[in-house]
């Protein structure tokens, strides 16, 4: 099968060729993402001449952090993240408000800057994701702040064996409360105005769903956990579980959150396909698994990241001081279970 091929039916190949070949010079250091240095007169040139090489090394290395382009301009860094994509995906089904820079460019998502972003596949709840995360830094902080990429099959490889079987066998799934106090409302998380619309939307992407009092919105929606990858055919662990958890920010604050909104109201918890509940034991699990396997390198201005959503998840280290970044969910797709 070709590389520019995925299975799934999604044509992965750019929609434009260029007309030759390009080597890229891609360095591998241990700790630290995949490093391309480049010094290109035109990035949009440069984008479009190496694209599908680029692709090819984001597949061999779980991403590559492109630097020297010299994207400090929103406008510019949109018009290159364009030129690497089929296309660029618009942010549905949000859990934090992003703004938008350019057209489906956006804000990185909004997180305490004094705690670690647990790494996630982004989107990895919906029945349509992106195969690609594409980050470029405007601005870096003062100090921290590094995107933390962890490999999800080593990630796999790394876990209990009966938590991998359980999932494999069951999927997981995201149970989400839209209860207008905590995280968006429902109207603004599915970009939809009326009750008509959202449901609609929850039978379109296999969401369950149900209405609560108070025009409270509860649903629920079954994901696999443990996936092919496309291309390479490599078992990967892709999920949000420990992300959207409760338990994400340790047992204290767990207790807290459940203390003052109820087992029913929390925002976003996620269990077993069946729908039994994961603890704090099998949490704490998967974050040491994405910790001890984690590869990270400081931002600089213009940088761009590529990553291999389905490969390799994605985090955040706290950090002080300003810091511009912004995201774009490339190359729609999806996984049959």
């Amino acid at each position: 099968m070709s590389a520019d091929r995925a299975p799934w039916g999604v044509d992965m190949s750019f929609s434009s060729r260029p007309p030759q070949n390009v080597e890229l010079q891609v360095e591998c250091r241990p700790g630290t993402p995949a490093l391309l240095q480049v010094d290109p007169d035109d990035p949009l040139q440069w984008a479009f001449e190496t694209r599908r090489a680029l692709r090819a090394a984001v597949v061999d290395h779980g991403a590559v952090l492109v630097r020297g382009l010299g994207l400090y301009d929103p406008i510019l860094a949109g018009d290159v993240v364009r030129m690497l994509a089929d296309d660029l995906m618009a942010e549905r089904e949000a859990f934090a408000p992003r703004v938008p820079y350019t057209d489906r460019v956006y804000s990185t998502t909004r997180w305490p800057h004094g705690i670690p972003m647990c790494p996630h596949h982004e989107l990895s709840y919906r029945d349509w994701f992106p195969a690609s995360m594409m980050f470029v830094c405007l601005s870096p902080p003062v100090l921290g702040g590094a995107t933390v990429l962890v490999d999800s099959s080593t990630v796999l490889a790394a876990l209990p064996a009966s938590l991998v079987k359980r999932c494999e066998r069951e999927g997981w799934m995201l149970v989400r409360t839209y209860n207008g106090d905590v995280g968006p409302s429902w109207s603004e998380a599915f970009g939809i105005g009326d009750r008509h619309g959202v449901e609609d939307y929850c039978r379109a992407h296999s969401i369950d769903f149900e209405w609560r009092r108070g025009g409270q919105l509860r649903t629920r929606q079954r994901r696999p956990a443990v996936v092919r990858h496309p291309i390479t055919g490599v078992r990967c662990w892709f999920n949000e579980i420990a992300y959207y958890s409760e338990w994400v920010f340790g047992p204290e604050t767990a207790k807290e959150l459940r203390d003052l909104l109820g087992p029913d109201g929390l925002p976003a918890t996620t269990c077993f396909g069946d729908g039994t509940p994961i603890g704090w034991d099998l949490i704490s699990h998967i974050m040491q698994a994405y910790s001890a396997n984690a590869v990270r390198q400081p931002w600089q201005s213009g940088d761009l990241l590529v990553v291999d959503n389905i490969r390799t998840a994605h985090g955040r280290d706290p950090y002080t001081g300003p810091r511009e970044v912004l995201a774009a969910m490339a190359d729609q797709c999806t996984l049959a279970e």
